[in-house]
C-alpha cells in the first residue's frame, strides 16, 4: 500500500460576487503522506483555509470548488471527494471519522448551548455504534489524553466556561473522537499564549506518532513551523509557489515571495527602531492598585471570588508602549477592559490626563460619563469575528465612529475610510462587502482601520497582530508607531507573542495570577529575564529556525 494517503489534483475554488469572482484557490496540487506533517504558510487571504475546507467539502457559500480532484486512499481504491459534494451520507462518513478538523476560531466552532460532553458524544456517535454510557466513557478519556483536569466534570461544563487554550483542547480531543487517519488544523494556535501553544503543538505531535496521523497545518507563523513540519507548502494570491522539506525551505528558499516571508519573521527577532517622541513624563494614563474580582459561582455569598486583576500599578507615558504579556488567563485582557470601563472595578484608580491637561478618574465614572472619552481612548479586541457587526458592511463599520463624533460630510467619511483602509493594506474597494467575506488576518486589519480613525490619544490594543500572517504583522506593527509618531499616541499593547512585544514596545510588564510580577525595559526583560515565570515564557516561544528543534538537537548531541 502506498503512503501517500491524499492526493490534491489542480483543485479551484471561486467565490462569485454580484459583479465579480473571487479566484480563491488557483490550481492547486499536493500529496500528504501517511504519518507526515505537511504545514501550509502564506498572507491572509492567499487560499490556505480555503484549500484545507476544500479538502473537506466545507467551502462555506457561495464559494463551491471548480476544477480538480482529491482522492483519499483506502483498502478498496482511492475516493475522490469532490465527485461526492458536500451533502449525503458518503461525505458524512468520511468527516470526522477518517477526516477531522480543527477550527481557527474554537469559541465560534463549539456549541455554546451544548456542553463539551454533549458535543463529543454526539460525534462519536455519529460514526460508531455505541450506547451513551460508554461514548461518555470514551469523551471522558479524550479528555484526559488532551490534559483537561477533572474530565469527568469538565464534561458537563460549557465552551464560554473554558479558557482559549482549555477550549482548543477540547476541539482536539473531539476530532479525535473517531480516531481520524486526517487531521486537519487551522490556525490552532493564533490566539493561545505561548506555552499554551507550545503544550498544543507537542500534543498534536504525540498524539500524531501514536496513531500515526497525517496532520495538515495551516499557519502564518514560522516559528510553529520550524519546529513541526516535515515538508512545507507555500501559497500566494491563491497559488502554490513552492513546495519543500522543512531544512531546505529554510535554509535555501527559491521564490523571492518565500524569503520575503522568511524575512519578515526575522526582521521581528530583533526590536524595532525606536520612534523619536516628545520629551515628556506627563502620564496619559496612571493605574494605582487596580483591583478586579469576580464572584465565584455559589460561593459567591461566602466571599469567594476570582481575583482577575490584584494590586495593578502601572503608568502609560504620552507616546509611550507599554506591553502586558502572560499565559491565558493572566488577566491582559481583563486588564484592558477595565481600563476602558468595559467591566467596573472592584477598587483602585484609573486616572486618565486628557488633551487639555486635566484629569479624569475612570474607576469612577458612568457609562453615560465614559461615553465622553471613547473618542480620546479605543480600543482594538482580540477576536475580529466576534468585534465586527456581521450585518454591517466594511465601509459602515469604519465610518461609524466618525459618523458619531464628528461632523464630516458623507463625502469625506467616504474619503477617510479610503484612506484607512488603504493605510492598513487593504484594497480601498471593498467597503460594500461584509465580515464574514474576509479572513480572520484581514478582518482584524479592519478593525485596526476602525480603531485608529477618530485618531485617538491611548489605545488598548488586545492582541491586535495575533491573526495577522508575518509578512503584515510588522507592517501593522510599524503603521501603528508611524500613527504615534504623527498624533503623539499611546499604547497598552497586549501580546502573547514575544517577538511582537520585543519589536514594537518601549516597556513590558509580565502577569500572571492577576498580578505584575516584572516590569522594566523591554531589552531588559527579553534578554536577561529575572523572574522564573519570564523565563519560562521566553523560553517557550517557537523558533524560526528548525535546526533548533529538539529532536534534532537530540540527534545533534547524540
Amino acid at each position: 500500500m502506498t503512503d501517500i494517503l491524499l492526493k490534491v489534483r489542480h483543485v479551484s475554488v471561486d467565490f462569485p460576487l454580484q459583479k465579480d469572482i473571487v479566484h480563491a484557490v488557483r490550481d492547486v496540487s499536493f500529496d500528504l503522506r501517511r504519518g507526515e506533517t505537511l504545514c501550509v504558510v502564506g498572507e491572509s487571504g492567499s487560499g490556505k483555509s480555503v484549500t484545507a475546507r476544500a479538502v473537506m467539502q466545507l467551502v462555506a457559500e457561495p464559494g463551491r470548488i471548480v476544477a480538480g480532484q482529491v482522492h483519499l486512499a483506502g483498502p478498496d481504491g482511492d475516493t475522490d471527494i469532490v465527485a461526492l459534494g458536500n451533502r449525503g451520507a458518503a461525505i458524512r462518513a468520511i468527516r470526522g471519522r477518517r477526516i477531522a478538523m480543527i477550527f481557527q476560531e474554537p469559541m465560534t466552532s463549539l456549541s455554546p448551548v451544548h456542553t463539551i460532553g454533549q458535543q463529543i458524544i454526539e460525534m462519536i456517535r455519529l460514526h460508531e455504534k455505541i450506547d451513551k454510557a460508554d461514548a461518555r466513557r470514551r469523551a471522558a478519556q479524550l479528555l484526559d489524553r488532551v490534559r483537561i483536569p477533572d474530565p469527568e466534570a469538565a464534561l458537563d461544563r460549557y465552551a464560554f466556561e473554558f479558557s482559549g487554550g482549555m477550549r482548543q483542547r477540547a476541539m482536539i480531543a473531539m476530532a479525535l473522537s473517531c480516531n481520524p487517519e486526517i487531521l486537519i488544523a487551522d490556525e490552532p494556535t493564533t490566539a493561545l499564549d505561548v506555552t499554551t501553544q507550545a503544550e498544543i503543538l507537542a500534543l498534536i505531535r504525540g498524539l500524531q506518532q501514536e496513531r500515526g496521523m497525517a496532520v495538515l497545518f495551516i499557519t502564518h507563523d514560522m516559528g510553529v513551523v520550524a519546529q513541526i513540519a516535515d515538508r512545507v507548502l507555500v501559497m500566494y494570491q491563491g497559488r502554490m509557489i513552492e513546495e519543500a522539506g522543512v531544512f531546505d525551505l529554510f535554509a535555501k528558499p527559491r521564490e523571492a515571495y518565500t524569503r520575503a516571508l522568511l524575512g519578515s519573521v526575522l526582521k521581528l527577532e530583533s526590536p524595532g527602531p525606536r520612534p523619536v517622541r516628545p520629551q515628556t513624563e506627563q502620564a496619559v494614563m496612571a493605574i494605582s492598585d487596580l483591583c478586579l474580582h469576580f464572584p465565584l459561582g455559589q460561593r459567591a455569598r461566602a466571599g469567594g471570588s476570582v481575583k482577575a486583576v490584584d494590586g495593578v500599578s502601572l503608568t502609560i507615558n504620552t507616546g509611550e508602549t507599554v506591553g502586558i504579556v502572560g499565559e491565558s488567563g493572566s488577566g491582559k485582557t481583563t486588564l484592558g477592559r477595565t481600563l476602558l470601563r468595559i467591566y467596573p472595578p472592584t477598587s483602585g484608580q484609573v486616572t486618565y490626563t486628557r488633551d487639555d491637561g486635566s484629569k479624569v478618574d475612570i474607576a469612577t465614572l458612568s457609562k453615560t460619563q465614559m461615553k465622553a472619552l471613547y473618542g480620546e481612548v479605543r480600543m482594538v479586541f482580540q477576536d475580529p469575528h466576534a468585534s465586527l457587526n456581521p450585518r454591517m458592511t466594511i465601509a459602515r463599520i469604519i465610518a461609524e465612529p466618525l459618523r458619531i463624533n464628528t461632523a464630516l460630510s458623507d463625502r469625506e467619511i467616504r474619503d477617510r475610510v479610503g484612506q484607512l483602509l488603504e493605510r492598513v493594506g487593504m484594497p480601498t474597494d471593498i467597503g460594500d462587502r461584509y465580515p464574514h467575506a474576509f479572513s480572520g488576518g484581514q478582518r482584524q486589519r479592519i478593525a485596526i482601520a476602525r480603531a485608529i480613525a477618530l485618531r485617538p490619544r491611548l489605545i488598548v490594543a488586545d492582541e491586535p497582530t495575533s491573526a495577522l500572517d508575518v509578512s503584515l504583522r510588522h507592517q501593522v506593527l510599524d503603521l501603528m508607531r508611524d500613527l504615534q509618531t504623527d498624533y503623539g499616541l499611546s499604547y497598552l499593547f497586549i501580546s502573547h507573542d514575544i517577538a511582537v512585544v520585543r519589536y514594537f514596545c518601549d516597556r513590558v510588564a509580565v502577569m500572571k495570577n492577576g498580578r505584575i510580577v516584572e516590569i522594566g525595559d523591554v531589552a531588559q526583560i527579553c534578554e536577561h529575564p529575572g523572574h522564573p515565570y519570564t523565563k519560562a515564557l521566553i523560553g517557550a516561544v517557537p523558533r524560526p529556525d528548525p535546526t533548533l528543534r529538539p529532536d534534532v538537537q537530540i540527534r545533534v548531541q547524540a
